[in-house]
C-alpha cells in the first residue's frame, strides 16, 4: 500500500470530521492546513456549543420546506467553515496563507469569511452550486479546486 498524498489525507480527514455533524440534511466537514502542512483546526456543520442539536429539536428549515441554499438565517447551526474559523480564533491560531479542505464547496457567505481570513486555497469534494462563491474566490485570487482523487465516503 502506497503512502497517501497530502490531499488524500486531508480530504479523508474532512470526510471523517463530517461524520460528527449534527445537521439532519447534510454532513459537512472541513480541515484547515497551514502553509507547511500542519492541521490548524477542523470544523463540522452543527449547532453552537450549549445549544440543542437538530436531532433533539428538529430542523426548522425542513419543517418549513425551505430548499438547500435558501434562508440560511433560519438554521440553528453553523457551517463547517464557520465552525473551523471560530475554533481557530478561540485557540489563537492564524489562518493567513492556509488551505482549507472541505467535503463540499463553500457557499458565498463562507467564501467571504475564508477570503477575509487570508485562506489562499480551497479544495473541496462535492460541488455546491453557488456562482457568487466561485466569483468571489476568483476575484480574491483564492484557488478553488475540486478534489480529483478517488474518494468514497
Amino acid at each position: 500500500m502506497s503512502r497517501p498524498t497530502a490531499d488524500e489525507s486531508f480530504m479523508a480527514m474532512a470526510f471523517l470530521v463530517a461524520k460528527r455533524s449534527t445537521c439532519l440534511r447534510r454532513k459537512v466537514g472541513a480541515v484547515l492546513v497551514s502553509p507547511v502542512g500542519h492541521v490548524l483546526a477542523t470544523g463540522r456543520n452543527g449547532t453552537p456549543r450549549g445549544l440543542k442539536h437538530a436531532s433533539e429539536v428538529g430542523c426548522l428549515r425542513e419543517k418549513l420546506g425551505i430548499k438547500s441554499g435558501e434562508r440560511a438565517e433560519l438554521c440553528r447551526g453553523l457551517h463547517a467553515e464557520q465552525n473551523l474559523l471560530i475554533q481557530l480564533a478561540r485557540e489563537g491560531g492564524c489562518s493567513v496563507g492556509s488551505t482549507i479542505y472541505c467535503t463540499n464547496q463553500p457557499c458565498s457567505t463562507c467564501a467571504k469569511m475564508l477570503i477575509q481570513a487570508g485562506i489562499i486555497k480551497v479544495v473541496y469534494g462535492w460541488a455546491y452550486h453557488d456562482e457568487l462563491a466561485v466569483a468571489l474566490f476568483a476575484e480574491a485570487g483564492v484557488v478553488l479546486e475540486m478534489y480529483q482523487g478517488m474518494w468514497n465516503p
